[in-house]
């Protein structure tokens, strides 16, 4: 059969030859469609849960929205782990499905499952899912700079919603763009007390009339004139003017007690979790665009800077769209390195055999037939949906190393057969002998290509992150070896008689290969005559390597440097988000010195989007770097200076006497500059970090997870492990992040004095709510935009526990009585976050290593460490508590 293919493909050449040209255009176009990114997404399918219960406690969102959410999804079919986080007034729920699952599926799954719950949550609580795609979509961020001065933070992140963030979630690709720092703007109805009590009103009476201010109604149509009018009521309100006429009630005499009476109006901005820094300069506002599953990422990011070039005349004067991430030059670097070997490749075996065969229509072979095999192995590429990343284009560079061999072992067999033919051979007797030579080698070329193509068979084998990671290399190199052993039956034939014409040198005629057979030629005599010493040395070669071999750390995969870092500081959960901002600006402004950094953009507490459910406490700043040819160059110690340069390039001592910096020399520069009391320093890379974030919950290369039932008993285990962990060799910082530490002040109703004035309990906790908590009670319109209206006292009646404490509560009878004569108002420690992990509390401990430890060996030696101090005593778990060691190492 295969004799038969390669007879044909001989003789209806110029076919064959055509056939190929229109696989070229299809792998061109395939080229183009083929999927671009610079790793492959290793995250499990997931589908987040997320639930907003503005102003609730972390604790009653952990009880009554996450803990009721996790339970009930772990039934759902094909899920394998479920992560929940409880946070003020938000609830995040993570679940995790089995390799392979279709997302758009198991967010089916999700959704039938949460329509089974609405009866157990809380009333008005409503759950949505997050958008189709995972943390590693963070493909661009960008922020907004006013070089004018002329507009405020408000301003710009009105500009961002309602302009930027629709425009860019129109774009292909685009799941969703989430908005951070800023403020949302609001209408703000600020009461004075006295004044409420002046005209006998409560907090509530406000409320009431704002919320019945604001309304639309349709009253079916009306017939005039032969023509129909529908019948509306407007009463949206529009303005802040409105907002201040609205009438609470009529007073003495029939005059109206309006919200003006009693307090003030203003524009203002909504609560916030979290905000932006740029540079150190001061806050900003920016905006994450995350990208769907299995999108183009470098087509998204594309299409993204055009959309915003588009958008550019439309703002305001001064104005400008700062990119402060684009993993876009991350994947370009990746290509073009990868692009470049794989023509090194090609070059260097034409080359080689250019050289040793001297012939030029020898060497065309390899140069038209490689980049036509890795070209044609696009195709499926493409029709697989498997990606180009660094993993993929890898495959390609290891089947080339295959492809090569068989290319070579073809050649030489040509040329065999041609360099003792008579001369004057006719055109026919040359077809014949190069039939003859592919009759002998093809089929087993073919085969052989096959056979090491099969050998990646259990590859396809892996599952979850590392079947992730090596599929696609698995995927690309049987692809290539697949088009090439189609090609060496195919295009070979047709190729090689009008290639392989004119002489053809035997050995003896070359020059090189004459010196090398004489180089070689008596150690192979040697050898032949002495094979027991031959044996002998081999093996004693192979057993002086195992001690090095023991010493060899080992790792999954090794780092990939993205060029850009993350910093990761974490602090004591009870931080301010002023005081966030002037800790954020001033790690900024310390970064932000270095000359090898080109930009910082810092970010603490969460952006707008499900897939961050980041705490006030832990900060993300995105540092760019310049290229490191453009880093300061190290002074080489003296010691290493009268070296000899020989000896000096041999260990890498760049001459004369400096050298270029490396990555952990920067690290360990700017750790040291970023010293902050109170905070944890961690250095990562933003994909890298996203992907262990997804795939462990825990964001440094090692983490460990104390499991349990009672938070009180996991905080001290977490604070024990601090301290245990700390001392382990290679460790360069540890932190647990606390579940408890979070301030509260907390309004505890007296029951017996609220029954003796006839309050009731939900009235008093309806008047905290609305006169401090300031919750939204109606919504106004400015244009397409919609700013949500609070009522609240203010600021100086709610700035203290004393003030809040004072604060009037209307009695049934007309009374008024203050709430410290209904509750007891007192400050309090609580859970800032709450983590569950099936179902169970999660406290997670941090560890930071140095990266020149091995990552195997320091999780065995922190375990040996965890398991001596549970024998002494120095960590106690209780019972039903353990311990799960998480992290890259897995």
């Amino acid at each position: 059969m295969i004799s038969r293919i390669i007879a044909w493909s001989a003789h209806h050449r110029w076919l064959v030859i055509l056939a190929y040209l229109g696989v070229i255009l299809a792998a061109r176009e395939a080229i183009r469609r083929v999927p671009l990114d610079a790793i492959p997404d290793l995250s499990d399918p997931q589908v987040i849960v997320f639930t907003e219960w503005r102003g609730r406690s972390p604790t009653l969102m952990e009880d009554q929205v996450t803990f009721p959410i996790s339970s009930t999804l772990l039934a759902a079919p094909r899920v394998t782990a479920v992560r929940g986080f409880s946070m003020f007034g938000m609830s995040f729920v993570y679940a995790l499905f089995e390799d392979g699952t279709d997302p758009y599926w198991a967010r089916s799954r999700v959704l039938e499952y949460l329509n089974g719950i609405q009866g157990r949550l809380p009333p008005g609580v409503t759950p949505m899912l997050g958008p189709d795609a995972t943390g590693v979509g963070w493909v661009y961020s960008y922020a907004l700079v006013d070089e004018s001065g002329k507009l405020d933070l408000s301003e710009l992140r009105t500009l961002q919603d309602y302009t930027l963030k629709p425009a860019l979630e129109s774009v292909s690709g685009v799941s969703q763009v989430a908005s951070v720092g800023g403020y949302e703007r609001q209408y703000q109805v600020l009461l004075d007390p006295e004044k409420l009590r002046s005209f006998d009103l409560s907090v509530s009476d406000v409320a009431d009339a704002v919320r019945q201010t604001t309304g639309e109604v349709g009253a079916r149509s009306l017939e005039l004139g032969g023509r129909e009018y529908a019948v509306r009521g407007l009463a949206q309100l529009k303005s802040l003017t409105e907002l201040a006429s609205t009438p609470i009630r009529a007073g003495p005499g029939g005059t109206p007690v309006k919200v003006s009476d009693v307090g003030s109006v203003r524009m203002g901005g909504d609560v916030r979790r979290g905000l932006a820094e740029l540079d150190g300069r001061g806050e900003t506002v920016g905006a994450i665009v995350i990208a769907r599953y299995g999108e183009n990422a470098l087509g998204v990011i594309e299409r993204v800077e055009q959309k915003l070039a588009n958008l550019g005349s439309s703002l305001p004067k001064g104005v400008k769209v700062v990119p402060t991430y684009d993993r876009s030059g991350l994947i370009d670097r990746a290509m073009h390195t990868l692009k470049s070997a794989l023509v090194e490749e090609m070059v260097v075996v034409s080359l080689v055999i250019l050289i040793f065969l001297l012939h030029l229509g020898s060497a065309a072979l390899p140069i038209i037939s490689l980049p036509l095999a890795v070209a044609t192995a696009f195709i499926p590429m493409w029709l697989f949906g498997v990606p180009a990343t660094i993993m993929s284009l890898g495959g390609i560079a290891i089947a080339i190393g295959a492809t090569v061999d068989a290319e070579i072992v073809m050649i030489e067999a040509c040329h065999k057969k041609l360099e003792h033919a008579p001369p004057g051979i006719s055109r026919l007797e040359r077809a014949k002998l190069l039939a003859e030579a592919a009759q002998e080698v093809t089929p087993a070329i073919f085969f052989s290509l096959l056979i090491i193509a099969a050998s990646f068979i259990p590859v396809f084998g892996l599952n979850e992150q590392a079947g992730r990671l090596f599929r696609p290399l698995a995927f690309t190199k049987t692809f290539v070896m697949l088009s090439a052993a189609l090609l060496s039956i195919t295009l070979a034939p047709a190729l090689r008689d009008l290639l392989l014409r004119g002489r053809m040198r035997s050995e003896a005629e070359h020059p090189i290969s004459r010196a090398i057979i004489h180089f070689y030629d008596p150690f192979v005599h040697i050898a032949l005559r002495r094979p027991l010493t031959t044996l002998s040395i081999g093996v004693f070669a192979l057993l002086s390597t195992v001690p090095i071999f023991l010493r060899l750390g080992s790792e999954f995969m090794p780092p990939l440097n993205e060029g850009d870092m993350l910093y990761m500081p974490t602090t004591m959960p009870s931080i301010s988000i002023e005081e966030a901002k002037r800790q954020l600006e001033l790690q900024d402004a310390a970064l932000r010195k270095f000359p090898e950094v080109k930009r910082v953009f810092g970010k603490i507490g969460r952006a707008e989007t499900p897939t961050d459910p980041a705490p006030l406490s832990m900060v993300e700043t995105v540092v760019e770097l310049h290229p490191p040819d453009s880093w300061p160059q190290q002074k080489v110690p003296r010691f290493f200076a009268s070296w000899p340069k020989p000896l000096r390039a041999v260990l890498g001592l760049a001459w004369p006497e400096e050298r270029p910096e490396t990555w952990d020399e920067l690290v360990q520069k700017l750790n040291a500059s970023l010293q902050f009391p109170g905070w944890t320093n961690a250095f990562t890379m933003p994909i890298k970090t996203r992907i262990d974030m997804l795939t462990t919950g825990v964001r440094t290369p090692v983490g460990v997870k104390v499991l349990g039932s009672e938070l009180p008993a996991i905080e001290r285990a977490g604070e024990q492990l601090e301290g245990i962990l700390r001392e382990v060799p290679g460790v360069r910082s540890v932190i647990y992040e606390r579940s408890l530490g979070g301030s509260y002040l907390d309004i505890i109703p007296r029951r017996d004095a609220m029954a003796r004035y006839g309050i009731q309990v939900q009235k008093l906790l309806d008047d905290i709510e609305t006169a401090v908590g300031g919750e939204p009670v109606a919504t106004a319109l400015d244009g397409r935009r919609r700013l949500t209206v609070s009522v609240r006292f203010n600021q100086d009646f709610r700035a203290t526990p004393e003030a809040i404490a004072l604060l009037p509560v209307r009695a049934p009878d007309g009374a008024y009585l203050q709430v410290a004569d209904l509750a007891e108002v007192k400050l309090s420690e609580g859970p800032p976050m709450l983590r569950s992990e099936a179902g169970m509390l999660a406290g997670y401990v941090y560890v930071d290593i140095d990266e020149r430890r091995d990552l195997a060996s320091l999780v065995e030696d922190a375990q040996r460490a965890v398991e001596q101090a549970r024998a002494s005593g120095r960590l106690h778990l209780d019972q039903g508590q353990y311990l799960v060691w998480t992290g890259q190492y897995q």
